[in-house]
């Protein structure tokens, strides 16, 4: 009878574990993070008889989770990607809305600044167009700036996250290492049987950091799991965590940063080996796309603000003076390494604005080579000499002219970072707007020819001192195909020029063409454009520079510049949202392949507490017959 009851009872404990686990399974159905809990059941020791052995009843051996760990990898390695794809999209979404737009872009600033510069050129003694000219002039330099603000907005928004998520990192370890600890002391306890609640908490766990940065679980044998971050960083060790902590970068003190405490210090991680996650995903926008965005923008402005100047300061005001600078045009920005000292520094300026990159530069000095480097693409330049005025250092109209600098220190050199933020109109003042080209051409009344003179031009930079010196063409009499030149000026007077119908004539820095066939002793004069305040000929010139290809080394011009800038967030936008997408989807595949193994179907929980019921019916009612028989065994002695 010991053999029915004994079997009887451990059914009726089988089934009694089985409703258990079941109830907790329907319990935690919608728990994050939960795996479903089955119980392990084998056949006791059946007892041998003579007539052969006989069943013994059930043991239940462990309560097991039904677990994939393969999927559970794969869902840690999938999602730690799309996090970090769906953070740069939603980041770099803001950059193409905000560039983009119609209204509130760079675009129509632009065409409103030319458009005033057109009418002065149309009128150039008109004050109210000259008024116009600097009023949408001052438009266009405060939409560079409310640009670039919004720019350098999601820059410290993009640092306080990488804050954020450190603080969640450090935190989610702390929890992680704790679990260990609880877990190896729960299996300790249990004679090593799992401790399903508390794996389950640290896989979900494990689950959230992977959300916020790459993660990489080795599990060991005592039942802990390490976790390393990036590319192998340590975060996790049995029960002990390691700490990260944000900090200033010491080569760009704007720009936060991450280091890992170890013990009294904090040693810098380079960026670069911390991927995946949100994490990945901001640091990626930050120094990727943002950089090159505002990079981008500064480089127009600066171009802009250069060439304009340029031109300006080859044209006449109103006052009769020489044309200064329209624009300030930005410098590079250069940070000191923290670790170089104080007294070390770099003088570097913009040499060619059309040669200019968006990238940012480094200057090194390794105590022989001074090197430059393009740090997009880290090619570089180097020189043994100290970079100097007569010997400078030149990449990308980049130039280094001056450098006081110790081994193995540098400095880092963002020639183009400020250009929309530091870009400003210099001139107030409507009559000093340089409309007017400062000589004017004059064929003799005497003349016998019909040959004709041209308004002239004036030379590139620098302007020559006697640039406004009185000169005279005078042709040979009798005519020879030669003329003299006379005035004031280098390599004045020259004789016996050969005359060649069309060509560029140049002295003090202009240029004219004589067309057609001069006649013996016919004069030509260029000088000074006095009462020139109905000249409009540099107007027209510097009306002239919307649309020429000035940026990109002579491929591009203002506009153009900014339609590839518009279109080359907008295809990266467009990239992000699609790879996203993609990503997410695969998230979602491996998600369901994970409840279909790990979930709680609640239908099939129901059915299971029906068949456990009646197992603990059945297991009770042979508890109740075998009480019955033993009974009658009783009344029978």
């Amino acid at each position: 009878m010991g053999s029915i009851l004994n079997s009887a009872i451990s059914g009726l404990n089988a089934a009694q574990a089985n409703l258990q686990t079941t109830s907790h399974n329907i319990a935690n159905a919608d728990t994050p993070g939960y795996t479903r809990q089955k119980v392990i059941q084998s056949t006791n020791i059946p007892q041998s008889t003579g007539a052969g052995f006989i069943g013994n009843g059930v043991n239940s051996s462990t309560v097991q989770r039904i677990h994939n760990q393969f999927l559970t990898t794969q869902l840690l390695q999938v999602q730690t990607q799309s996090s970090q794809l769906e953070n740069h999209y939603n980041q770099i979404k803001q950059i193409d809305n905000l560039l983009a737009d119609p209204v509130s872009g760079l675009s129509p600033a632009l065409q409103d600044f030319f458009g005033g510069v057109n009418d002065v050129a149309a009128n150039p003694s008109s004050v109210p167009s000259r008024q116009a000219m600097i009023s949408n002039a001052n438009a266009l330099v405060s939409r560079f700036h409310s640009l670039d603000q919004r720019l350098s907005e999601m820059y410290q928004a993009a640092n306080t996250e990488v804050s954020s998520s450190i603080k969640e990192i450090n935190s989610l370890a702390k929890q992680i290492s704790e679990l260990n600890q609880n877990i190896l002391l729960a299996e300790g306890s249990a004679g090593g049987h799992s401790a399903n609640d508390l794996l389950d908490q640290r896989d979900n766990l494990i689950n959230q950091l992977s959300k916020l940065v790459n993660t990489d679980v080795v599990k060991q044998n005592d039942g802990s799991a390490n976790v390393f971050i990036g590319t192998g960083q340590a975060l996790v060790v049995g029960n002990q965590s390691m700490s990260l902590k944000t900090m200033m970068s010491p080569e760009d003190p704007q720009k936060m940063t991450i280091g890992l405490v170890s013990g009294n210090k904090t040693v810098l991680l380079p960026e670069d080996l911390i991927h995946g996650g949100s994490l990945g995903g901001i640091l990626a926008f930050r120094n990727e796309s943002l950089n090159e965005a505002q990079n981008s923008l500064g480089r127009i402005a600066i171009n802009l603000a250069q060439r304009f100047n340029d031109q300006h300061k080859l044209g006449m005001d109103l006052n009769g003076n020489l044309g200064a600078d329209f624009f300030s045009v930005p410098q590079p920005q250069i940070f000191s390494h923290a670790s170089n000292n104080p007294a070390s520094s770099v003088t570097a300026d913009i040499s060619n604005v059309g040669a200019l990159s968006t990238s940012d530069y480094q200057f090194s000095f390794d105590g022989t080579n001074y090197t430059l480097t393009r740090l997009s693409d880290n090619q570089s330049i180097s020189t043994v000499a100290p970079p100097s005025v007569g010997s400078p250092l030149i990449m990308d109209g980049l130039r280094i002219s001056g450098a006081t600098i110790n081994a193995n220190e540098q400095f880092l050199i963002q020639p183009t970072i400020n250009g929309a933020k530091n870009i400003a109109v210099s001139i107030s003042d409507t009559a000093k707007i340089a409309a007017a080209t400062p000589v004017r051409t004059e064929s003799a009344l005497a003349n016998s020819s019909n040959a004709t003179i041209s308004q002239g031009s004036i030379n590139p930079l620098p302007l020559d001192s006697n640039l406004q010196q009185p000169v005279t063409i005078t042709f040979h009499s009798p005519y020879d195909g030669q003329f003299d030149v006379t005035g004031t000026g280098s390599g004045l007077p020259a004789a016996n020029q050969v005359f060649t119908e069309g060509a560029d004539i140049s002295f003090n820095g202009w240029t004219v063409q004589i067309n057609g066939q001069p006649a013996a002793g016919d004069v030509f004069t260029i000088k000074p454009n006095l009462n020139g305040s109905a000249d409009n000929r540099n107007a027209l010139q510097l009306a002239g520079l919307q649309t020429q290809n000035t940026m990109a080394g002579g491929t591009a011009s203002f506009q153009e510049a900014y339609g590839q800038m518009v279109s080359m967030v907008g295809n990266k936008t467009r990239e992000f949202e699609v790879t996203s997408k993609a990503q997410n989807n695969l998230v979602t595949q491996t998600e369901r392949s994970i409840q279909a193994i790990s979930g709680v179907n609640l239908d099939e929980e129901a059915a299971n507490l029906l068949r456990y019921q009646h197992a603990f019916q059945a297991s009770s009612k042979v508890i109740e017959i075998s009480g019955t028989l033993f009974d009658s065994i009783l009344r029978i002695g």
